[in-house]
């Protein structure tokens, strides 16, 4: 609990860790995954970056005045709308996410430790995979030892040496862009800037809202409204968008580049560096790569504990490492392309987030009052339990979502059950199939849905309160 005498500061100060922690190379791929995987144009590309970034921080910011409101993280302010007992149901998709990105990240790693071993040492590609694989996922597992001090303290230099390296290598591979190129690239379709957007919105900040008023808890309760959420999404949103945008100049400019970036999206940016340059900055991508794993793997322990996992957060944490692990090796290993499984995991578990985000965005929005802290432990309290219409919300909007997306992962033939309502826009070979417009469903479905069910029920808490 955050005590009153802790808060203090101002909106802007929420501009430096939103930034810090969106200083995420793998945004450079994203400009080509964007065009690979969407056929659209530069131009179409950058308003993708824009809407699907700066529209999924608003998600991040509004949840943030959560924050300011209570002396709690997030996923404890969620037992307000889903029951301190109920909030189970959000608690495990959190735990799903944060391992997701755990695997992702170190499979990252271990395909850019490759890229790089295989450039310099000459090494063979299955062996260098090997080194990749032992090197990455020991140091995750090894950093769940140094305590968590010690990883900020670290995530902390490997930001600012990140930002300094990402500089550097925008100006050493500046002169790599073909303007002509990108200027003749031919527009795509509607659907494909849509389901652009909604990549990014699911890849880049939609992650993130479980997160939220983590950050804004230790502000004054009389900071604006609308000053945390205007920092929020500017500081979360500037650095992914640059990179995002100049990753898609790059890809933009070169075919062989572009089709890289499907199997290995950090790895492949190092081809075009200068040999000199390609060390330090691997080894601080590398590095920043598996200290967000590590960050990862400590959450999904804490994630884990706190939905009732009998046992402490160090055994949570090996739970997480052999899934991580297991996960890794199939991407690495087994998967045709990084993208695929990526993609999958993006959009399968995005639907359930989106609809849980949207239901804690509305519920945020429809409360006037501060939350009262003890009754978020009480489930006797104002709060209660279980809200069955919540949860009952949260599963609706999650079906409905999976029936309006795709799996294109063919290794991954379990998710074809997936996009069953496909056929009211065109079926799953269809010009929407790509799209996963099962994403916006289900974040209207559970925004609209809580307002609908929970109003008077929010009004009652917060009479109680007076």
């Amino acid at each position: 609990m955050i005590s009153e005498h802790e808060r203090g500061g101002k909106a802007r100060s929420l501009f430096w860790p939103w930034a810090a922690a969106n200083v995420s190379l793998l945004a450079l791929g994203y400009g080509g995954l964007f065009l690979d995987l969407f056929n659209i144009s530069f131009w179409q590309a950058v308003i993708a970056a824009i809407l699907g970034t700066v529209s999924s921080f608003v998600l991040v910011g509004v949840s943030s005045i959560a924050g300011k409101r209570a002396s709690a993280p997030t996923m404890t302010l969620s037992r307000a709308a889903f029951g301190v007992k109920g909030n189970v149901v959000p608690g495990f998709l959190s735990y799903l996410t944060f391992v997701g990105w755990e695997t992702v990240l170190v499979a990252l790693a271990t395909l850019a430790s490759r890229t790089v071993l295989v450039r310099v040492g000459h090494i063979n590609h299955n062996l260098a995979l090997i080194i990749g694989f032992i090197v990455a996922a020991g140091l995750v597992i090894f950093g769940g030892v140094l305590g968590f001090q010690t990883i900020m303290k670290m995530q902390r230099w490997l930001t600012v040496i990140t930002v300094v390296l990402t500089l550097g290598y925008i100006a050493l591979t500046w002169h790599k862009i073909d303007w002509h190129k990108v200027h003749a690239m031919h527009s795509g379709t509607l659907a494909g800037l849509v389901g652009a957007t909604i990549f990014a919105i699911t890849g880049i900040g939609l992650g993130w809202v479980n997160s939220a008023a983590d950050y804004s808890r230790y502000l004054p309760r009389n900071t604006s409204s609308k000053s945390v959420i205007g920092w929020t999404v500017f500081g979360a949103s500037i650095v992914p968008i640059i990179l995002v945008i100049f990753g898609t100049l790059l890809s933009a400019s070169s075919s062989s580049l572009k089709g890289a970036i499907e199997g290995d999206p950090v790895g492949a940016l190092t081809s075009i560096l200068p040999t000199w340059f390609l060390i330090p900055f691997a080894l601080v991508a590398i590095l920043g790569l598996i200290g967000g794993a590590i960050l990862d793997l400590y959450s999904s322990g804490i994630a884990l504990v706190s939905i009732g996992f009998p046992y402490r957060r160090h055994r949570a944490a090996l739970i997480d490492a052999v899934i991580m692990l297991l996960g890794t090796i199939y991407i690495a290993w087994h998967s045709p392309s990084f993208v695929a499984p990526f993609q999958a995991f993006l959009i399968t578990l995005g639907v359930p987030i989106a609809a849980w985000s949207a239901i804690f965005v509305a519920d945020v929005l429809m409360r006037k009052v501060d939350y009262a802290h003890n009754d978020l432990f009480d489930s006797r309290g104002r709060y209660g339990a279980w809200n069955l219409p919540s949860i009952a919300l949260l599963v609706i909007a999650t079906l409905v979502g999976w029936g309006f997306v795709t799996n294109s992962d063919p290794s991954a033939s379990w998710l074809n059950w997936q996009g069953y309502f496909m056929s009211a826009i065109g079926g799953k070979s269809g010009q929407w199939s790509a799209a996963n417009v099962g994403v916006i469903v289900a974040l209207a479905l559970g925004f609209v849905g809580h307002i609908l069910l929970s109003r008077k029920a929010i009004s009652q808490q917060e009479a109680h309160n007076g």
